[in-house]
């Protein structure tokens, strides 16, 4: 499971970029009880998402042209500059960066070979997020990839992650985990596109989840508010009940109730 631990590979920061921020403060906050902080007057309107005391996510205006409203999840790197190598070595494409963010750190954003966007963070002064895994925080990251195989091979090559493949319905998932880490460890898994996803996204996407502690009430809440239900809602054995969702302005993300430990 995820924890501020951060090890390297691990995620350990997420953020929304939405071209109404407004709006999206509004409806996660309502969703989620977070309450949102700006960066400050030379942030370019970028702030974070708390839960009480702790920050737990981040969100900013579109910055890419006419990009699509979505969460990026970032991964743990001790060297930015070396990971933008690593990713054009592998076949990945550099979105933007490296680059330093005051003394919080230095980040940078790629695509992988099969479409799907993400961003590493170097610690400078923060580390991460506050708090991961318990309710209304990020607790599992997910790739839905078009070609799984490539993109096991390109991220192995990013990151060293270790990969346990395991069956998942008609499908095979693999759940991966930091070099190093046992299988508490696991941070996330990798997915086969399918068709929920092909309404949407035309490439691979990473895709958040975040810990709630009633799937149904905040399925509700999130189509009262004017987001969106993508698929059924899931009972998988052992992991959980889980669903995809949209916010108002297409953001998508999964909420799940986690199977506790040991049941």
């Amino acid at each position: 499971m995820l924890t501020t631990d951060f090890a390297p590979g691990a995620p350990n920061w997420i953020d929304l970029g939405s071209p109404d921020t407004d709006a999206a403060q509004a409806f996660y906050g309502q969703l989620f009880g977070w309450t949102f902080a700006s960066a400050g007057p030379n942030a370019g309107g970028y702030g974070f998402f708390r839960l009480g005391e702790q920050t737990v996510a981040a969100l900013g205006p579109l910055t890419e042209g006419s990009g699509a409203a979505a969460w990026t999840v970032y991964f743990r790197t001790e060297d930015a500059d070396r990971t933008a190598t690593l990713v054009s070595q592998a076949g990945g494409a550099v979105r933007f960066g490296p680059f330093d963010v005051f003394t919080s750190g230095r980040m940078a954003g790629f695509t992988d070979p099969t479409g799907a966007t993400f961003a590493v963070w170097q610690p400078g002064t923060t580390r991460g997020v506050d708090a991961v895994t318990s309710i209304g925080t990020l607790c599992w990251t997910e790739l839905h990839s078009s070609d799984p195989e490539q993109a096991k091979v390109f991220y192995r090559k990013v990151f060293n992650w270790l990969e346990q493949d395991v069956p998942f319905g008609d499908f095979t998932y693999t759940v991966i985990t930091p070099t190093g880490g046992g299988t508490d460890a696991s941070q996330g898994g990798i997915a086969t596109l399918i068709p929920v996803d092909k309404a949407v996204h035309t490439g691979s996407y990473w895709l958040p989840y975040f810990e709630v502690a009633d799937v149904e009430a905040t399925r509700a809440k999130a189509v009262e508010l004017g987001g969106g239900q993508r698929g059924e809602v899931i009972d998988e054995p052992g992991v959980g009940r889980f669903v995809q969702l949209t916010d108002p302005q297409g953001a998508v993300f999964s909420v799940i109730t986690s199977t506790p430990p040991g049941s």
